[in-house]
């Protein structure tokens, strides 16, 4: 279905609430502010296939602009909000946007980019105007509420967060079908989480990452009700449920976290009962994070581990997690191999790199190079999102880390998620990463770089702490050397860390980087370095 059938049917229904205003858009306002959008669109000669940009912040307006460009056939790419003047500008330039949309509480860095993305022949800014922008409820109030007449899918086109250099657009193929036709996601959220047009989704994360946006649009076309966080808020989250009696929600593992750090006495205040399925993907979830979820929220946790490239979907619910800690599941969409640097698959429990066969294809819009660096080398076809796992002897698959993320120190494959997940846990760490930096024996040796519950807290006293409970839960090799401290670590709205903006700060007055490789495992008598241990915990404010 599509907001126009919908509205037909019931047109007073909620389509979206923001979570913290209140303000509700219903599917006839849904329904007619996207139609007159679309209107605007073709009569500044957008036609299927062409391409609009927008920024903007959780507004309400967000999710009505996107599903006008879904239905007049358009790709549209969704912009963090948070990028820099350069950042933007080369997105709005090389998607080929022909009209950018943002808002004016982001008029300062949208103006900016004015003179370096000349493609753009409109630009509209809602809730008030700006140099080169026109006020776009003005223009849009002068348009048809009725559908256009050439009404067809249009998809999206997202880029990567840019956390191992430039982002990268993700170009799906355009089907062009009849307006109406869900596709695989629709499918997939249908049978896997029962949706229907009584279903609340919560959305607590920015509506530009792709999951909370390819969600949200699809359960629009179940019908059911929308809630938007305008923010993350750990209490927030909880008070929304309740509120407004949510069946689904979607999070990143850095949220559950912060609502398991809320008072026992928070956590209990609300009434959380009508929550049946608790969805979680972004990152890999430390083990006693999700038993404490799972005690908490009951089996209602399901995981998925999938891209913004959309070419594999692999799922557990809580019943097979439970039975497999640690597992994001197996594969529905895609076939899993697991590859060593010359293409060997790897048996069951041994880490490689992970491809994918026979999934969706895509490419990376003008950049034929990193089209190619995503599929394997041997001529298979396969596709790669450049991470490291391994599989079990029942097919279900553990993630190890980011292959670009590895650290090699004396020949020793490190994967750091494993520290960030026990660390993650301690009381007194509000945020961790892992990474390794340059080391004079080893090559690479393991850092921490923690943000503290309390400031006040930071220092070699807590340092040796955090070092010496590692090393109680995981062997000595794969623990901390030194922890550094500081009072926010760089990490997007959705959960993902940019870890790569604090190790390049080790590793800029270096002559050479760690590269991007699967070195060969040295025998386990081997692994422990005699010098482990032997640093003194750097301290950083």
């Amino acid at each position: 279905m599509h907001p126009g059938q919908i509205a037909e049917q019931a047109p007073g229904k909620p389509a979206v609430i923001m979570a913290g205003s209140g303000r509700v858009i219903t599917y006839r306002e849904l329904d007619e502010e996207s139609n007159r959008l679309a209107h605007l669109l073709r009569a500044q000669g957008l036609r299927p296939g062409d391409h609009i940009a927008f920024m903007l912040e959780n507004h309400p307006l967000f999710l009505p602009i996107a599903w006008a460009a879904q239905r007049s056939g358009l790709y549209y790419t969704a912009i963090s909000s948070r990028l820099q003047p350069e950042e933007l500008a080369y997105i709005v330039d090389n998607c080929e946007a022909k009209v950018f949309i943002t808002s004016h509480a982001l008029a300062r860095t949208a103006v900016s980019i004015a003179e370096r993305t000349p493609n753009v022949r409109l630009r509209l800014m809602v809730d008030g105007a700006a140099p080169g922008f026109l006020p776009y409820e003005q223009e849009v109030a002068r348009q048809p509420v009725t559908p256009i007449a050439d009404e067809c899918e249009g998809a999206d086109m997202l880029y990567s967060s840019g956390t191992t250099g430039r982002p990268k657009g993700v170009k799906p193929p355009l089907s062009l079908a009849p307006l109406g036709e869900g596709g695989s996601l629709y499918q997939l959220i249908s049978l896997l989480f029962e949706a229907d047009r009584d279903s609340v989704y919560l959305s607590p994360a920015p509506l530009y990452h792709a999951a909370p946006l390819r969600y949200s649009l699809t359960f629009l076309r179940f019908g059911a009700t929308v809630v938007v966080m305008e923010k993350f808020d750990a209490e927030g989250a909880l008070a929304a449920i309740e509120k407004y009696k949510v069946t689904h929600s979607q999070w990143v593992p850095t949220m559950f976290i912060r609502m398991l750090k809320l008072p026992e006495e928070t956590r209990a205040r609300y009434d959380l009962s009508s929550l049946r399925y608790a969805v979680h993907a972004s990152a890999p979830c430390p083990v006693p994070v999700k038993e404490q979820m799972i005690d908490w929220w009951g089996p209602v946790l399901h995981e998925y581990y999938a891209g913004t490239e959309g070419n594999c979907f692999v799922y557990t619910n809580s019943q097979d997690w439970l039975a497999h800690k640690g597992t994001v599941g197996r594969p529905l969409v895609g076939e899993i191999h697991v590859c060593d640097d010359e293409g060997n698959e790897q048996p069951p429990g041994k880490p490689g790199t992970l491809y994918f066969g026979n999934g969706p294809t895509f490419e990376y819009h003008g950049d034929e190079e990193k089209t190619k660096s995503s599929r394997d080398p041997w001529g298979h076809g396969w596709t790669t999102l450049g991470d490291v796992g391994y599989v079990d002897e029942e097919g279900f698959l553990y993630l190890t880390d980011r292959r670009s993320y590895m650290i090699i120190s004396g020949g020793v494959n490190i994967y750091p998620q494993e520290a960030e997940n026990v660390l993650a846990v301690h009381p007194a760490v509000a945020d961790v990463a892992v990474f390794g930096v340059p080391d004079a024996e080893m090559g690479e040796a393991v850092k921490a770089v923690v943000q503290p519950q309390d400031p006040a807290a930071a220092g070699p006293e807590l340092a040796d702490e955090l070092i010496a409970y590692c090393r109680e839960r995981l062997a000595h090799y794969k623990c901390p050397r030194s922890v550094d401290f500081r009072e926010e670590l760089p990490r997007h709205p959705t959960g993902k860390l940019y870890k790569r903006l604090l190790r390049d700060e080790y590793w800029k007055d270096h002559p050479s980087k760690p590269g991007p490789r699967i070195a060969p495992q040295r025998p386990p008598e081997a692994r422990e370095s005699p010098a482990a241990g032997t640093g003194r915990p750097g301290r950083r404010h």
